[in-house]
């Protein structure tokens, strides 16, 4: 854990506060049970945050929280999920056909803070992980 969050307050934020929203999702994925996070850092192209339950058994993942870096000055980010895993209820998402892990999924790119869209992610997030565990 320490990876991710000396990640996150290296991260100068700036008037987007995509950093804001990334540690209010790391910390809301921190308050779900069973879960373990794993941080796979590409700098200059991404920071990916990968919860996964303990219990899950078909996959490696319920979701995955990218921060792209293919401008430090501008990240923004990606949150994406498997696509039987939510419900998208709002449309907010995109539909990626095979773009988790090869598998179709929802994506939800937050280019900037928004305090109504981190809270619609914080839902699927839970909803995610209640289903990751089926």
């Amino acid at each position: 854990m320490n990876e991710i969050e000396e990640f996150a307050s290296a991260w100068e934020d700036n008037d987007s506060q995509t950093q804001k929203a990334f540690t209010e999702l790391l910390e809301h994925l921190k308050t779900l049970e069973i879960t373990d996070l794993e941080f796979n850092a590409r700098p200059g192209v991404s920071y990916s945050l990968r919860p996964r339950r303990r219990d899950q058994k078909s996959r490696s993942l319920f979701a995955m929280v990218d921060v792209i870096d293919d401008d430090p000055d501008e990240r923004w980010l990606s949150v994406c999920f498997y696509g039987e895993m939510i419900t998208d209820p709002d449309e907010m998402g995109d539909l990626i056909p095979e773009g988790l892990l090869g598998e179709d999924g929802y994506c939800f790119d937050l280019y900037e803070y928004d305090k109504d869209e981190i809270e619609y992610l914080k839902q699927r997030l839970s909803q995610a992980h209640g289903n990751a565990g089926e």
